[in-house]
């Protein structure tokens, strides 16, 4: 059962998902607290859970009842991996659909990495992506700040670096000579992985080091550390989880230690110029979406992790994985609308340092659009982000 407690301002059209079906109830309050209790039943999954959240609805929330949106079908992207949980939960309950209404219907995609991401953003197969920094910020630059722009933050952390029990790696000092994984060339995993190396004097064997990088999927990763043809992998959760859990391996580096306050973005909604300028209302309502999954996911991991664990199965064609692996997930990151800027331009910086940006230094001027994000916390009574 999904309990929502609505704090109705105005007279509104509220929209329940109730079964799968979309009911449609009228409400008449003057700041007035209503408990609605609807059944919400995970697609193709083993398991429900219960989403308490508070939704303070506003003209612009409610008119998407009785007022058609601007375009017919939103095309979202996003990754099988728990950064992009408020996409996973929220699509697989019907939440996004829910505040999209009944006349923009969700066509997903899901990726493995953010670079074939990316390019079939700029090729015009996506509107709306969950993507990591780096690939993000490439999009931008080799379109000329044109293609696409940042809408809102999702996730900070959630990327380890895990070495198998026998490596014999117990410091940087042992680093040289092997071999290590990350989820693609240029996803942020892999810049992390490799600027972290640089910082230590090692380089890749491809430029004349002596250290071996191997960029594939996190699935093919997890195979590679278990028969011990890696020695480590910098790897986002629930990859990194699986790996200490199930595939004999131990944390040798937490990415958030090499952050101030441990805070760095792992994951963006990015958002075609022009998709964003010619339907503004559908960004919005997706904007809304996330941030009520962002809220809900950071109130109640020990619920999300369960909704995580067979979602994330459904979407990989997998059998869910021992509790313990997405419990243990959700405690190494946090779930934010922030960007958290500063840490994208050092990302991109990086990036460039290592040759995987340009010959000139990235600008990523122009990059963020926080207006519409900035209209929905102001909504829901929650503090604008500013630069």
């Amino acid at each position: 059962m999904k309990n929502t407690t609505i704090v109705v301002i105005v007279v509104a059209i509220i929209v329940i998902v109730a079964g799968g079906a979309i009911a449609t109830t009228s409400l008449l309050a003057s700041q007035t607290s209503i408990s609605i209790s609807t059944s919400t039943t995970q697609s193709d999954s083993a398991s429900t859970s219960t989403q308490t959240s508070t939704l303070v609805t506003s003209s612009s929330t409610t008119s998407s009842s009785s007022t058609p949106n601007s375009i017919g079908t939103a095309r979202i992207g996003y990754f099988a991996n728990v950064n992009h949980a408020p996409a996973i939960i929220g699509i697989a309950n019907g939440t996004f659909q829910s505040f999209l209404g009944p006349s923009t219907k969700i066509q997903t995609s899901l990726f493995t990495s953010g670079t074939p991401e990316m390019t079939a953003l700029l090729a015009g197969q996506l509107d709306i992506a969950y993507v990591g920094p780096d690939p993000a910020a490439n999009a931008f630059v080799v379109s000329n700040g044109t293609a696409l722009e940042i809408v809102s933050g999702v996730a900070s952390g959630g990327a380890l670096f895990v070495v198998t029990n026998t490596s014999g790696i117990n410091s940087v000092a042992n680093l040289g000579g092997k071999t290590f994984a990350a989820p693609g060339l240029g996803n942020t995993q892999d810049i992390a992985l490799r600027s972290f190396l640089a910082s230590h004097g090692y380089a890749p064997t491809t430029e004349g080091g002596n250290v071996t990088i191997d960029d594939t999927s996190n699935s093919n990763i997890v195979t590679l550390f278990e028969q011990n043809k890696i020695a480590g992998a910098w790897v986002p959760e629930p990859y990194a989880s699986e790996l200490i859990y199930l595939a004999g391996g131990h944390v040798f580096l937490d990415e958030r230690s090499l952050w101030p306050n441990g805070q760095f973005s792992t994951a963006e909604i990015v958002v075609t110029a022009s998709f964003l300028k010619a339907h503004p209302d559908v960004v919005e309502k997706v904007l809304e979406a996330n941030l009520y999954e962002v809220n809900w996911i950071n109130n109640n991991q020990a619920q999300a992790a369960v909704l995580l664990n067979n979602d994330i199965a459904n979407l990989t064609s997998t059998s869910p994985l021992p509790a313990a692996i997405y419990t243990h997930a959700l405690t190494d990151l946090s779930f934010t609308v922030n960007p958290l800027e500063s840490s994208v331009t050092q990302q991109a910086e990086n990036a460039y340092l290592l040759g995987d940006l340009g010959t000139t230094v990235p600008n990523l001027s122009g990059i963020y659009n926080l207006t519409l994000l900035n209209e929905v916390l102001q909504q829901q009574g929650e503090a604008a982000i500013t630069s």
